[in-house]
């Protein structure tokens, strides 16, 4: 069975926790998902939405809230959303399967990982004084 190429295009949103350190977690998202293979847009609507646009076929809404979450980020866990978030997974998860996909063939986190990690000021990685960095 053949699937149009306008099925595999999906567009979501994702609601975040309102609290959370840092206030504008929609804008961090999008700028670390611009990156990954799949997406082909993110976007902020509101410091605590994000709108995104991927490849169901290369990436999947459960594969990009969970680098988000292990990342860091704090997803909306309302009623609505959460149910949502559920029927999403499901549903996008039969359509890979459908079309030969199977579970967990992307590199979906290890990416936005290697994204994070490059945009991370690495100066305060040593917490010893100067001196001290050149002994063992």
């Amino acid at each position: 069975m053949e699937t149009d190429a306008s099925q595999l295009i999906k567009q979501r949103q994702i609601f975040f926790a309102e609290l959370h350190p840092y206030p504008d977690q929609a804008q961090a998202a999008a700028d670390l998902l611009l990156g990954i293979e799949g997406i082909i847009s993110a976007s902020a609507e509101s410091q605590l939405l994000l709108n995104v646009r991927y490849n169901v076929m290369q990436i999947s809404l459960e594969q990009i809230e969970t680098g988000l979450v292990e990342i860091g980020f704090h997803l909306s866990s309302r009623l609505l959303p959460a149910l949502k978030r559920a029927l999403y997974y499901y549903t996008e998860e039969t359509q890979r399967a459908n079309n030969g996909c199977p579970r967990g063939e992307t590199n979906c986190t290890k990416k936005i990982f290697v994204v994070r990690y490059a945009h991370r000021d690495h100066r305060l990685q040593d917490q010893r004084p100067e001196h001290w960095r050149k002994y063992f």
